[in-house]
C-alpha cells in the first residue's frame, strides 16, 4: 500500500526568526497521534535556517540523529569535543546514546537548507558517538545512492545504529529506478523537487509516499527530481 502525503499536510512552524521549518511527523509543538513515527523514523524536519544564526547548545539521548546539507553549510559543537563544519553535499551521524549536548549554527550570511532525521536506536545505552562524511550525493545521476545505513556491507557510507537505510537519488526526466523491498519492511520517500509517478501515483514537491506491504517501488520522474527515500523496518523494534 502507498499512502501519498501532500506537501500542505506538513506541519509549518517558524518559532524564532531565523528558522522555518517543516515538521513531518510530530514534533516540538506539533502533535498529532496518528502521526508520531513511521517504523524507527521518529523525526523529519525540513530547515531552512538564516545566517548568522542557528541553534544555541541543547541536549540530546537515545536517538539517533542525522544531517544532510543540501544548501550552504552548519557548524557543529558537541559536549564529545567535535567541532566541524557540515558543507553542501555532506552527511553527519550522530548517536546521542547516554546522552550528549551539541549547538548548531550557520555563520555564513547566505540562508542553509538541511534536513535532519531521528531514528530511535537499535539499542540503548550506546556511548555517544559521531561521524561525517563528504558523500558529494547533490551530483549523483539516475540512481539511488546510500548515505546512512546500519548495514555494514555497504561501504563509503554513514554508519548508524539503526536497521535503516537512507538514499539520495537525482533522476532526470523519463528516467526510471527501481527499489526492492519486502512485506516486512516500509519505505518512505519524500521529494525535494520536480515530480515522480510511483506505482500508479503521482507523486510532486515536498510530497511524501510511506509505504508498506509493497515488493518494489518502480519511481519514474515526469519532470527532474530530487528526492530522499528510507529503507527501515516495519515496526520500531528496529529489526
Amino acid at each position: 500500500m502507498l499512502k501519498l502525503i501532500p506537501a500542505t499536510d506538513r506541519h509549518h512552524a517558524a518559532p524564532v526568526h531565523w528558522l522555518s521549518s517543516h515538521f513531518l511527523f510530530s514534533f516540538a509543538d506539533y502533535y498529532d497521534p496518528k502521526n508520531i513515527h513511521f517504523g524507527p523514523l521518529r523525526v523529519f524536519n525540513d530547515d531552512v535556517i538564516q545566517g548568522k544564526s542557528g541553534f544555541p547548545q541543547h541536549p540530546h539521548s537515545e536517538m539517533e540523529i542525522v544531517t544532510l546539507v543540501l544548501e550552504g553549510e552548519l557548524c557543529h559543537a558537541d559536549t564529545m569535543g567535535n567541532k566541524s563544519t557540515i558543507k553542501k553535499g555532506e552527511v553527519q551521524r550522530m548517536t546521542a546514546g547516554t546522552g550528549l549536548a551539541h549547538s548548531e549554527q550557520n555563520d555564513k550570511e547566505d540562508a542553509a537548507h538541511i534536513y535532519q532525521l531521528w531514528f530511535l536506536p537499535n539499542q540503548k545505552g550506546l556511548a555517544p558517538s559521531y561521524e561525517q562524511k563528504d558523500i558529494d550525493f547533490l551530483d549523483s545521476k539516475n540512481e539511488l545512492v546510500p548515505l546512512v545505513s546500519g548495514q555494514k556491507v555497504l561501504e563509503d557510507v554513514v554508519y548508524m545504529n539503526s536497521n535503516s537505510t537512507v538514499y539520495w537519488c537525482n533522476l532526470a526526466a523519463d528516467k526510471t529506478v527501481t527499489f526492492k523491498t519486502f512485506p516486512i519492511r516500509n519505505t518512505f520517500l519524500y521529494v525535494k523537487e520536480g515530480s515522480l509517478y510511483i506505482n500508479g501515483v503521482d507523486v510532486g514537491p515536498n510530497d511524501q509516499i510511506r509505504s508498506t506491504d509493497e515488493n518494489v517501488l518502480e519511481i519514474r520522474a515526469s519532470k527532474d527530481a530530487q528526492f530522499i527515500l528510507i529503507d527501515l523496518p516495519a515496526s520500531e523494534a528496529n529489526y
